[in-house]
C-alpha cells in the first residue's frame, strides 16, 4: 500500500494542505493524523499515562511494524501529543486532553452499534 501524498514523510501541520483540505484548518489537520495508520492504536496504548518503552509499544500495538511506528511517534512527537521521556512514550499533556476529548465518542458509538440496522 502506497502512503497518501499528504502522508508520505512529513507531519500534519496547521496551514498546510493535508487530506480533505487544501488550507490546512487545526480539525482537519488533527483528523489527518489520527488517520494515519496505527495512530488511533497508540494513543490507546499510552492512555493510562504510563511510559511506554519502543518495544513495549509495538509488542502492545501488535503487529505495526517498526518503521511505521517510528512514523507514527514522530509525527504524533512533532504533533505535541506524545513526549519521549526517560521511561519511555507517553501522553503529554494535550495528549492527555485529547484522549480525553475523545471519550464522549466512545457512548456515542456505543448507542450507535446497539441501534437496530434500517
Amino acid at each position: 500500500m502506497v502512503a497518501s501524498e499528504s502522508e508520505a514523510g512529513k507531519t500534519p501541520t496547521v496551514g498546510g494542505p493535508v487530506r480533505g483540505s487544501q488550507t490546512g484548518r487545526p480539525i482537519m489537520v488533527l483528523l489527518d493524523l489520527l488517520g494515519r495508520r496505527w495512530a488511533l492504536r497508540v494513543l490507546w496504548e499510552l492512555r493510562d499515562g504510563r511510559g511506554v518503552t519502543f518495544r513495549e509499544l509495538q509488542t502492545l500495538s501488535g503487529g505495526v511494524s517498526a518503521s511505521v511506528l517510528n512514523d507514527r511517534l514522530r509525527e504524533l512527537r512533532k504533533a505535541g501529543v506524545i513526549a519521549a521521556e526517560s521511561n519511555g512514550y507517553q501522553l503529554s499533556a494535550d495528549g492527555l486532553d485529547l484522549v480525553a476529548a475523545l471519550a464522549p465518542l466512545q457512548v456515542w458509538v456505543q448507542r450507535w452499534s446497539d441501534e437496530p440496522e434500517p
